[in-house]
């Protein structure tokens, strides 16, 4: 991707995370009781590239769709992202979520199983709010239902791992495809959907989002390693230290490589960096890349079905991104 097509990605995305920030302040004001609504508004203000309403709203677009009139569909997809960054958070005992102070950590526990519940049940009144055919409208409603069911088994999963001495890479891909790669689908899914495209077309929406996420997952593991602190905002090798059976983990076991920090929680940051070596040294971190890069092109190849547009050639390039950013 040359500098040129990054800048107008990024400004076309830009361009649609307002819209989508400007429909937020509408369908989800802070009112009675208010330390509710601030909960479950802390982390939607927080920002975030908003790429999973993004996609949405291209979709749409992609498929013949107003961008204005999906934007209530795009903000509940947003709405359940931050659902589930709220109760992972708990579950992960976390401290820090987007550079801010996790939900549990400042309004509680019950304080934020609530903000979170708040937030699932407001997506479905806003998707329901979108300007489209009821029957459009309530075939999106059961795509993100069933996304939803999907996001709490790929969850599970993840929970199962860390009492699991090894993980396959066939389960650790599941589970990646239902934890992130699902939502990324209904997101492409129901903006074709809600735009009135064909059913074939609809799927192959739904193929591509699944895919993209899913390389998104990939890369996401690759830039817990390889990026600074200072760049992610997050600690480097945070995965590493946590125990987290990443792809780039199991293929180093699956390769008999040893790596003494794994698992580590009170390793110094020296340590992490000579263990980010051994993996780099060891081929994991390449392996890693390389499914997000297959991931990513076999997506791609699902849009096929779509006729050429503006819109289309911003989801191709938005795939690409999502496997070569690195924050």
């Amino acid at each position: 991707m040359t500098k040129k097509i990054a800048k107008e990605l990024d400004r076309e995305l830009q361009a649609r995370a307002d819209l989508v920030t400007e429909a937020i302040d509408s369908l989800l004001p802070v009112m009675h009781p208010r330390p509710l609504y601030e909960a479950g508004r802390h982390l939607v203000d927080a920002g975030g590239k908003r790429l999973r309403p993004s996609m949405l709203l291209l979709a749409g677009e992609a498929a013949g769709g107003d961008a204005a009139a999906l934007a209530s569909a795009a903000v509940s997809i947003e709405l359940i992202h931050n659902f589930t960054l709220i109760h992972d958070d708990i579950m992960d005992n976390a401290d820090v979520r987007r550079g801010r102070a996790a939900v549990h950590k400042l309004w509680g526990l019950s304080g934020a199983i609530l903000a979170g519940d708040t937030l699932y049940s407001k997506a479905f009144q806003v998707l329901g709010m979108t300007k489209a055919r009821p029957d459009l409208i309530l075939g999106a409603m059961n795509m993100l239902s069933r996304t939803c069911t999907a996001i709490c088994e790929g969850q599970w999963l993840d929970m199962e791992f860390e009492s699991k001495e090894r993980v396959s890479e066939a389960e650790y891909m599941e589970m990646i495809e239902k934890k992130t790669g699902v939502l990324y689908g209904a997101a492409a899914g129901m903006g074709g959907l809600l735009a009135g495209a064909a059913p074939q077309e609809v799927a192959a929406l739904d193929e591509f989002g699944r895919l993209t996420g899913m390389g998104f997952q990939l890369q996401d593991d690759v830039i817990d390693l390889i990026t600074p602190e200072k760049v992610s905002g997050k600690r480097q090798g945070g995965d590493l230290i946590e125990a987290k059976k990443t792809l780039i983990i199991i293929h180093a076991l699956a390769n008999n490589v040893s790596v003494p920090v794994f698992g580590k929680k009170d390793a110094s940051a020296e340590e992490i960096l000579d263990g980010i070596a051994v993996l780099e040294k060891s081929g994991s971190i390449e392996y890693a890349r390389s499914r997000a890069e297959d991931m990513v092109s076999r997506g791609k190849k699902a849009l096929q079905v779509l006729p050429e547009s503006k819109a289309k050639e911003m989801l191709l390039e938005l795939a690409d991104y999502m496997v070569k950013r690195h924050y």
